[in-house]
């Protein structure tokens, strides 16, 4: 063996899977990370007041409708069931998904507003992320009376009964956000997790009102990504995806 061979290192093979899962681990996550810890870094809360208000409202509405007093009030004006008039569906559906669950922990809702939607408003802005979570909490509430008209024969209808359960919480939103952010950012293998996850999910562990409005939003998002990806401009030097927060000048 020569004495230049001899004197070459040749990394472990634990070394060698560490690095290929770290180049993996910066191609997914690396440009959105680095949009989100620049925005935070120069503007700190001042880059999420959206989200900020948002975790406000939601913690606001939780107090409230703990209340003797506050309950019906909450109700009236975001508590969503299949079985009340559509209209009044789409009234209350734009409050309905800063109305936390009566049977799960506030802090979970809160936790998922302040994660996601802070992550969304910096990456995509504050327009966008209102948009597309009304959008994913809009197809919830669709999907829910479509799938009570199909009824529980059919693996993608719900039973009757389901007409009266409260359908509030931003879940749906925050699914829906978590998918659109993935897809601006090329985050292909998350994104693509997040899809199963949701579909594992009615298939094994919620297969319910809650769990097929996850999946119907997440559809809905994926049809307006799809929708955009048809619809852009081609370039030949294409830039990427663009983040919603810029380093002031």
């Amino acid at each position: 063996m020569s004495q230049a061979g001899a004197g070459r290192e040749v990394p472990a093979p634990g070394r060698a899977e560490a690095s290929l899962l770290r180049r993996a681990a910066v191609a997914e996550w690396g440009p959105l990370l680095s949009t989100v810890r620049s925005a935070l870094a120069v503007r700190k809360l001042r880059a999420i007041p959206v989200t900020l208000a948002a975790v406000c409202l939601t913690l606001v509405f939780q107090c409230v409708q703990n209340q003797a007093w506050g309950y019906r009030a909450v109700q009236d004006i975001g508590a969503i069931q299949a079985w009340e008039h559509l209209w009044l569906a789409l009234l209350r559906t734009p409050l309905s998904l800063f109305v936390p669950a009566l049977d799960l922990p506030v802090w979970g809702a809160l936790a998922q507003i302040l994660v996601v939607f802070g992550i969304a408003e910096i990456c995509v802005g504050w327009r966008q992320t209102l948009g597309v979570a009304y959008l994913a909490t809009l197809a919830g509430t669709m999907y829910a009376r479509i799938g009570i008209w199909i009824g529980p024969q059919s693996p993608v209808g719900l039973a009757d009964a389901d007409k009266y359960v409260l359908d509030t919480g931003p879940s749906a939103a925050v699914v829906g956000l978590a998918v659109y952010v993935c897809w601006r950012h090329r985050a292909w293998f998350t994104c693509g997790a997040v899809v199963a996850a949701m579909v594992l999910e009615v298939v094994f562990i919620k297969n319910n009102l809650a769990g097929k409005e996850h999946v119907a939003a997440v559809l809905a998002v994926l049809a307006v990504c799809l929708l955009r990806e048809v619809c852009r401009p081609r370039t030949p030097a294409d830039p990427g995806p663009v983040s919603g927060w810029e380093h002031p000048r």
